[in-house]
């Protein structure tokens, strides 16, 4: 930034390290709670899955957090101040569909591998070794680019609002996340992903509401909409329909939508932090908190952006903001610093202390799902599978814990050397999809469609990397006559290379599965997928190993009863994820762009009050609705301490498996404990035998 940064670096190391330590001992004390009042000992089951037992609203809100990425605030923001209204909206379209797509495969997941830990393990048992290695290396790539996004986007914010370091941010961010999910494992990334997302809401009204109702130069949607107009005339979007910021009819903004389309289905459906969370649901609650978590999503980048992007372009010509009398150059606007500019310049070191809480709630919240997926990849798929297949659950929660660590530091030494080349935050993001999106049709077919074969399933996302690189490339070269960051990094060549990873497989797939023949898959291999031996865990800790929850052993008619609702459940999630992607896809953009139409201001207040409605709803959906849904728990656990307090001893745990028709299975909360969830501690065969076929 041109202008001295206007908070301290006390500041920023205070809310880096501060906040952190303070997650990671809030968070220490809530696994001593959930240890002594719930019996939830960290087991090797616990860590990575949370005895697949959370709830619907939990889920949502761990959706809505870990969707919720730097990028998700900053990039929405930035295509906000270069597209206009547009942007913000081709954002979050763009990424919400893949998140309501995935409730479908969340639910399969559940159907054909109720027992497994990672995606990896399910390629493995159906395709065997080879397709399990490049589905690990795929893997991992999409986690590598997503942390690498979140501290490169995180740590220019914190240096451009503080003065900070980078590399002190890059390194820095992420302790408070590695303490906190070390003592917790995947609960605390839920029950922490909670606190975030509420933080993250109310930091987007009080952003809002200063836009739109009390700031001095902004105060309305209308005072906003004739600042936009006079911004048009001054400097006009080509490429927008009469040049205006406030039409959905952008060619450029069009082309971002198409790639953020595409490489968000990677970041989705090839990150294995998304299916943790689907494991870690209770079967019945995956559906609904992927469906509740995508829709509540929808609102933080179209209203952030509408704000803060909006009013970015609105106020550059008055003296309060930083980089007055000039435009935002445009390497600022890559690396992300139109939110947090706007931010100063309606509420000054408010507005500036604002951000760095947003940052770094949305960084901290998503790299702990990163760091999780990536240890569970490590410790079930590489490890437990080619090194130690008989590993006590004790010599697995190390191998976990270990690796959080290891992976922590290297991403940090990482993303501060692709701050000194010059990588930034916006290039990482429209650059995911090329590199990660030829493995999404392969990976979905896997769950999906039982023909795919090993062939198609293991050279598919290599060949269609090979193509994508090429398209990419090529075109930055023809066009540009340069390979360089700036010509590599443009919107046509990153839409070539985005669109031909994730459609190149359409072609390969049938063309190699047909060519050596189909594979019949009848799905038992993937319910024999074992639980972890956590007993050695269970005695140190001097708990019953069936009070822990998820690894009690369920009855034939349990898993059967179970089986029904899922197959349900998938009827459901097929038809409301097409209509839902259908909507905000087509019918809900598309008129506005085929007829060019350019805002009024009644419209524009409208589209304004609309957004802010949303944001409400998601608030109730992942900041109300968990503490309803987990009310039961918390008393329990309330009463459990103050029985403690009083010397009245710790009550009774009772431990049973629960039907998943027992009306006692919907009195069982998520904010403070578990239900216990029917799975089986063992894979039934005939788990697959009532799916084979299907």
């Amino acid at each position: 930034m041109a202008t001295a940064p206007p908070l301290s670096q006390a500041v920023g190391y205070g809310v880096v390290i501060g906040l952190g330590f303070l997650f990671a001992l809030g968070m220490i004390l809530t696994t001593y709670v959930l240890k002594r009042y719930r019996n939830e000992v960290q087991t090797s089951e616990m860590f990575s899955t949370a005895g697949r037992s959370v709830k619907s609203g939990l889920v949502a809100s761990a959706v809505v957090s870990s969707w919720t990425w730097a990028a998700t605030l900053l990039q929405s923001s930035g295509v906000a101040y270069r597209y206009g209204v547009s942007g913000p909206f081709w954002y979050a379209s763009g990424a919400t569909v893949q998140i309501l797509l995935f409730a479908t495969l969340a639910i399969e997941l559940k159907r054909k591998a109720p027992n497994a830990h990672t995606f990896l393990e399910v390629i493995r048992a159906r395709y065997g070794v080879y397709t399990h290695v490049v589905f690990i290396v795929f893997g991992l790539m999409t986690n590598v680019l997503v942390t690498a996004m979140l501290l490169t986007g995180g740590s220019a914010v914190v240096t451009s609002l503080t003065g900070m370091p980078t590399a002190a941010a890059c390194f820095l961010l992420p302790v408070g996340v590695v303490l906190y999910t070390i003592f917790g494992g995947i609960k605390a990334t839920f029950l922490t992903d909670y606190v975030h997302t509420v933080m993250i809401l109310i930091i987007i009204m009080i952003f809002a509401f200063t836009a739109y109702t009390t700031n001095v130069n902004l105060g309305s949607p209308g005072k906003v909409y004739d600042l936009l107009v006079e911004a048009a005339k001054n400097h006009p979007v080509e490429g927008n329909a009469e040049g205006s910021y406030l039409t959905m009819r952008s060619k450029e903004g069009a082309i971002f939508f198409v790639i953020n389309i595409v490489g968000n289905f990677g970041t989705v459906f090839c990150d294995n932090g998304y299916y943790n969370k689907a494991i870690a649901a209770s079967p019945v609650h995956a559906l609904p908190g992927y469906v509740m978590g995508g829709l509540s999503w929808f609102a933080i980048p179209w209203l952030a952006a509408t704000t803060m992007g909006l009013s970015a372009l609105a106020l550059e010509t008055n003296p309060v903001f930083p980089t007055y009398p000039l435009r935002m150059p445009n390497a600022d606007v890559t690396a992300g610093l139109v939110l947090p500019n706007a931010a100063v310049a309606m509420l000054g070191k408010g507005g500036a202390a604002a951000t760095l809480l947003l940052i770094f709630m949305a960084v901290t919240s998503a790299s702990s799902a990163e760091y999780i997926a990536v240890s569970s990849i490590f410790t079930y798929d590489i490890y437990k599978t080619y090194f130690e297949p008989t590993a006590s659950g004790r010599k697995l929660v190390y191998m976990a814990h270990t690796c959080v660590v290891v992976y922590a530091i290297l991403l940090a030494a990482f993303s501060t050397g692709l701050y000194y080349i010059g990588i930034s935050m916006g290039y990482l993001y429209l650059m995911m999809g090329v590199i990660i999106s030829s493995a999404v049709l392969p990976a979905a077919m896997t769950l999906l469609w039982s023909g795919q074969n090993m062939i198609a399933a293991t050279l598919s996302p290599i060949l269609g990397l090979a193509c994508s690189l090429i398209a990419w490339l090529v075109t930055a070269k023809k066009q540009y006559g340069n390979l360089s960051v700036e010509s590599t990094g443009s919107n046509n060549p990153m839409l070539a290379g985005n669109v031909v990873a994730l459609l190149s497989p359409l072609i390969f797939i049938p063309v190699l599965t047909f060519a050596f023949g189909q594979q019949r898959y009848d799905w038992v291999s993937m319910a024999m997928i074992r639980l972890g031996d956590d007993s050695d865990v269970a005695a140190k800790a001097n708990v019953d190993l069936e009070l822990i929850p998820g690894a009690a052993d369920a009855s034939e008619a349990d898993l059967l009863a179970e089986k029904d609702k899922l197959k349900r459940a998938s009827v459901i999630a097929k038809t409301m994820t097409a209509v839902m992607t259908f909507a905000l896809l087509i019918f809900w953009p598309m008129p506005m762009y085929g007829t060019a139409y350019v805002f009024s201001k009644k419209f524009f207040t409208g589209w304004v009050s609309v957004g802010i409605l949303w944001l409400f709803c998601s608030t109730f959906c992942v900041g109300l609705y968990p503490l309803w849904e987990g009310r039961h728990s918390q008393a329990n656990t309330i009463k459990g301490i103050y029985r403690d307090l009083t010397g009245k001893g710790k009550p009774p745990m009772q431990g049973r498996t629960m039907s998943v028709d027992d009306k006692s299975s919907e009195d069982e909360g998520t904010m403070m404990g578990t239900e216990k969830d029917v799975k089986g501690a063992t894979a039934k065969v005939t788990t697959g035998d009532a799916i084979k076929g299907e």
